[in-house]
């Protein structure tokens, strides 16, 4: 199955070579790269989150295989939803699902379904490719779409996630696709990401979860977060960093109702040094 855009022409450029400026204008060149456990990058159109996404991108080596977790804006589909074969299409050329790292995960975490409705019109999720595109169409990615509010279901799934990267002979990154605060004063959203985006430092995702809940951030994928924070912790990661943090009203010039993005790389000294 090849699953087509369904946000180009609204959240990106619909045209290859549109996207592919539009990309290039927020990608930082010459940095150097460092292999990632984790990354938290956003998700909202890219005239708004383009510079988080593409500073964080800039920033690290390319896996062998991203596996995508992003959070379920439509209602449709299961609580943990995957799309385990075809591809993907987009504007700048198509990525091939990593079936049998898809299937190993499957069987590894029996609350995983299999279910592409999830997946058919989800833009947390897409927005993500044109960067991935951008340095190269031989990645291969693993989608999962996240409806549920449960601690024990991120921690478990992000568990499962680590035991099957240990067993991988090759490098993968998993991202976590989200926005911080929705549609508050630019003054409220900053302190109030503050908090959140903390906890994602501490490596802390029992703090970033029960951060979010009490203090009513609109963090949109604090379920992806926190499950790739399950799964960093456990394959010994050790390091988080703020690649950057900015709002929409950076971009609009309307700052009495923002959205927040952040971008940040969780990683490991022990890879580095290794």
């Amino acid at each position: 199955m090849t699953r087509k855009p369904a946000v180009a022409g609204q959240f990106y450029e619909a045209s290859r070579s549109g996207l592919t400026d539009q990309v290039e204008s927020y990608i930082v060149p010459d940095l150097s790269k460092e292999s990632a456990v984790g990354i938290v990058s956003p998700h909202a159109g890219l005239m708004y989150s383009g510079a988080v996404a593409g500073a964080v991108y800039s920033r690290i080596k390319l896996p062998r295989t991203f596996i995508l977790l992003g959070p379920n804006h439509t209602g449709l589909g299961s609580p943990v939803s995957i799309m385990s074969s075809g591809r993907w299409q987009m504007p700048t050329g198509e990525l091939e699902i990593d079936e049998p790292l898809a299937v190993k995960l499957k069987g590894q975490a029996q609350l995983i379904e299999e279910d592409t409705s999830a997946h058919a019109v989800e833009h947390s999720l897409e927005v993500q490719l044109p960067f991935i595109l951008y340095y190269s169409a031989k990645v291969k990615i693993v989608p999962l779409i996240l409806m549920t509010d449960s601690l024990e279901i991120c921690k478990t799934l992000g568990e499962s996630i680590a035991d099957i990267i240990r067993e991988t002979t090759y490098p993968v990154t998993i991202v976590a696709s989200s926005d911080m605060s929705h549609y508050v004063t630019d003054a409220v959203a900053r302190p109030t990401d503050k908090k959140a985006i903390e906890r994602i430092l501490d490596i802390d995702p029992e703090g970033l979860y029960q951060t979010v809940r009490e203090d009513a951030i609109s963090m949109c994928g604090v379920v992806p977060v926190t499950t790739m924070l399950y799964a960093a912790r456990a394959l010994g990661a050790d390091k988080a960093e703020l690649v950057r943090y900015m709002t929409s009203g950076e971009v609009s010039g309307d700052y009495n109702y923002v959205v927040g993005y952040a971008g940040l790389i969780i990683s490991s000294t022990a890879e580095k040094n290794g």
